[in-house]
């Protein structure tokens, strides 16, 4: 068959036509209609004078392509024409207050959290379908969509179908947009429809697969359900993130390559079992409708399952002639319908990967197959295809290319195919048996279990990934490196050259590994991590253990931090305050490690972070305490005390205001971590006459201008470490901050330029070493350090940590933990509790 695939021509009659066609309705959109139907008349008047003039085969496929750019120009500007002036564009334009009735065309999802704080707020996003619009007393009916964004959670769980009516303030939506505006409401929806049967069934079948897999460790919990029918509500974004990186996206995405990924296991299987080629259309055909149904027929899954027929078709019969154009009436037909797919990605990724499939990796595969066994030619040569087609659409996306793809495809393969089959059977098996389902689930985690390993390791090796820019620069670039690649391929002596470049790449690599500087430095006590606009902080307490204080915004980052180090253990994790960029790194730190407790300070806002870090402890049965003042710890050689954990209110930020703030005394010295304090709050520890000194002080608040210059004057430290983000938009560090800490004496590092940076005890004091994270130091930097005298608390009555704290830690590190009162006189402490579990 791939003899035959290689031998036999490409038809580009259609393919040229639709490909016009999608590039005229992708930029149409974003022009005037006006000016969209001048230039499709135009255009079409040219095909027919080329049409008329010549009578050729050359000239009869240019007037095909202007007459299919004209008609795509068309559809573009009649839908947008009938967005910007319909009645809920008119209603956007004026902010106007409305009730809308309508259907949900997809899952409401709730949005990822950011990291900027400022703006912070929790949204969910659910696409609905308007076909009845009561503004100022007029009461209209009509069919378009709006992008519904609203403050309440109960939009979560409805289903795909289901008729709701709802309240809210109209926004317009830019130009471009596949909606007619944006909705913002803070209220519930009320249903006044149920979904339909086949809906309701989809629902059924995919929260019984969730419940299948409920038993599994969290990483195979969340991609179990991503394999089967694309569900990634609990995937670990850290785990998707490596996905990603090693290009494995599509495995939890369903897509066209997806598609025929899983019917080409079905035939796979009709094949084993001697099933004859006049019933294997028909099972493959039953399989695709059952995937459909349980994947949700939602536009993206009926167009993927599309996408993926066309590519079987190819696969199946070995032939090229009818399948490309199959795939280029069935793209042109979409993008006259529905002429706002030609923007989106999904689309494009389908498009693409099946255009890989059907041009591409039939002459790799014939190519490959006389040097390598069948089965390993065709496992490399559809994913790299897949992974070449898709890769301009990639970059764009997010701006980096995996160059793992093949070898992670390759080693993924035979694991996506039974995991995939097993889920399958436990989500069927789950609303009839559900501890039967449930033991099916954990024959699937053996092959999820591998992918999980795959990914992981493939995204923490040093060039995993290329970066370009984002948007169209970067697709252009990686246009430019496939035509490097395609040409390359095909000259034998480019081949060699380019194999002998990357020999020559891997034993530079591999000898830099092995004579650049170890990380960590010997004898480092504190590290804090580079984790973009966000704090994560890393305090050694003994072998592969530590305290960690916030973990940053990206679960990856600290993750990749914590790896570097070798900590496998987390005593304690600190969490001074209850921001995203503080927060969001959770996930990322309980990855494959044992954590005792974690602390939090006595504000629980935001809420929405509060409930995802509930969430996320609850799932590892991790006790929650709040921080106490005056609260004493010792592990090993480190002890820490709470200075503050006061919740203040009506000020710039109470989040902020209310962080807790750690003295740590290690062995060379002693840290303040001093959470995001601002001025103010910072002034009220002077005021408390609280003993801030300290040789290396966390700046508060990402450096920026909102300090106390006494305080700063106050802790007279000799490291001032910033974590911040390269290119945030609140131009943090502040200059004026850090020249204050200059003047005072410090060794000023900001990890957005130094990466993470380590603190290690020398001949009894504190240096610093700078690390940009991919393992080559920066070399160190010895500032004019002291050793403070250490300021011993007075032990008052001892207590135990709980259990689980204990629990978390070898013996051979582990001491008593006492909690004292201040030497000093402080005022009595506000809000104090005991160290129990806290429940919300």
């Amino acid at each position: 068959m791939s003899a035959v695939l290689e031998r036999d021509p490409l038809d580009l009659r259609l393919a040229l036509p639709a490909v016009a066609a999608w590039l005229v309705a992708w930029q149409a959109r974003l022009v005037a209609p006006r000016t969209v139907l001048l230039g499709a008349v135009t255009v079409l008047v040219i095909g027919l004078l080329i049409l008329v003039r010549s009578r050729a085969r050359a000239a009869a496929l240019a007037a095909a392509i202007c007459a299919c750019a004209a008609a795509a120009g068309l559809a573009t500007a009649a839908r947008v024409h009938a967005r910007e002036t319909g009645p809920l564009a008119v209603a956007a334009r004026s902010g106007a207050a409305v009730a809308v009735q309508g259907v949900l065309t997809d899952d409401p999802r709730l949005a990822p959290p950011k990291a900027d704080v400022l703006a912070f707020r929790p949204l969910v996003v659910a696409h609905l379908r308007v076909e009845r619009l009561q503004v100022a007393g007029r009461d209209v009916r009509l069919r378009q969509p709006v992008l519904v964004l609203s403050a309440d959670q109960r939009w979560v769980g409805l289903l795909p179908s289901q008729h709701v009516r709802s309240e809210g303030r109209l926004q317009p939506a830019a130009r471009g947009d596949d909606v007619a505006a944006l909705l913002s409401t803070r209220g519930a929806p009320s249903v006044v429809g149920h979904a339909s049967a086949l809906q309701r069934l989809a629902g059924r079948l995919r929260a019984g697969l969730r419940a299948a897999a409920g038993p599994l460790p969290p990483d195979e919990r969340g991609l179990l359900p991503g394999l089967v029918d694309g569900d990634t509500s609990r995937l670990d974004p850290a785990l998707q993130d490596d996905f990603r990186t090693v290009g494995l996206t599509h495995v939890v995405a369903v897509s066209g390559t997806n598609v025929a990924v899983v019917l080409g296991s079905v035939l796979v299987v009709c094949g084993w079992l001697g099933i004859g080629l006049r019933w294997r259309a028909p099972v493959a055909g039953i399989v695709l409708v059952a995937f459909v149904v349980l994947a949700r027929p939602s536009p993206s899954v009926l167009r993927a399952a599309a996408m993926g027929t066309i590519a079987l078709v190819a696969l199946a019969t070995g032939s090229r002639r009818h399948a490309l154009p199959a795939l280029s009436a069935a793209v042109l037909a979409l993008v006259l319908l529905a002429p706002e797919l030609a923007a989106a990605p999904g689309f494009a990724l389908s498009t693409l990967a099946t255009a890989g499939l059907l041009v591409l990796a039939p002459p790799w595969r014939a190519r490959l197959s006389e040097h390598l066994p069948g089965w390993l030619a065709e496992a490399i040569a559809v994913p790299a295809a897949a992974q070449l087609a898709c890769g301009p659409v990639v970059v764009a996306i997010s701006g980096s290319v995996g160059l793992l793809s093949v070898p992670a495809n390759l080693l993924a393969v035979p694991a996506v195919a039974p995991a995939t089959i097993l889920g399958v059977a436990a989500a069927l098996l789950a609303p009839v048996c559900l501890p039967l389902a449930q033991a099916i689930a954990w024959l699937a985690f053996f092959p999820t279990r591998w992918l999980t390993v795959v990914a992981h390791l493939g995204a923490r090796q040093p060039g995993s990934g290329l970066t370009l820019p984002k948007g169209e620069l970067g697709a252009l670039l990686m246009v430019a490196l496939t035509g490097v690649v395609l040409v390359v391929v095909r000259l034998r002596l480019l081949r060699r050259a380019v194999a002998a470049g990357l020999v020559g790449t891997l034993v530079a690599a591999v000898a830099l590994t092995v004579t650049r500087p170890a990380w960590p430095p010997p004898g480092w006590v504190m590290v804090t991590c580079d984790v973009g606009q966000g704090d994560g902080h890393v305090v050694r307490l003994g072998p592969g253990t530590a305290l960690v204080v916030d973990t940053g915004p990206d679960p990856r980052a600290i993750d990749r931090c914590l790896r570097r180090l070798g900590i496998s253990r987390i005593a304690l994790l600190v969490l001074t305050h209850l921001h995203a960029d503080h927060v969001e790194g959770v996930p990322g730190l309980l990855r494959g490690r044992e954590v005792g407790a974690v602390q939090i300070g006595p504000l629980d806002e935001p809420a929405v972070e509060r409930d995802r870090l509930m969430r996320w402890t609850a799932a590892r049965r991790i006790p929650v305490v709040r921080a106490e003042i005056g609260e004493v710890r010792r592990v090993g050689e480190v002890s820490w005390e709470v200075l503050d954990a006061t919740a203040r209110h009506g000020t710039d930020s109470d989040p902020n205001n209310s962080s807790i703030v750690l003295r740590l005394d290690v062995p060379g010295g002693r840290v303040l971590f001093a959470g995001d304090l601002e001025g103010a709050a910072q002034q009220s520890l002077l005021d408390r006459a609280i003993d801030v000194r300290a040789d290396v002080l966390k700046v508060p608040h990402h450096g920026s201008a909102k300090q106390s210059p006494a305080f700063l004057d106050a802790v007279g430290a000799r490291v001032a470490l910033t974590p911040v983000g390269a290119g945030n938009p609140y131009g943090h560090p502040s200059p004026g901050t850090l020249q204050r800490l200059e003047d005072d004496g410090a060794r000023t590092y900001r990890s957005d330029r130094d990466g993470d940076v380590a603190v290690v005890a020398s001949a009894g004091r504190l240096a610093s070493v700078g690390h940009d994270g991919e393992g080559v130091t920066r070399g160190p930097k010895l500032g004019a350090e002291r050793r403070l005298r250490a300021v011993p608390a007075t032990v008052g009555s001892s207590h135990r940590l709980p259990s689980a704290f204990v629990l978390g830690l070898p013996s051979s590190v582990m001491t008593e933990c006492d909690a004292g009162t201040p030497s000093r006189a402080d005022p009595e402490p506000v809000g104090r509790s005991p160290p129990d579990a806290v429940r919300w």
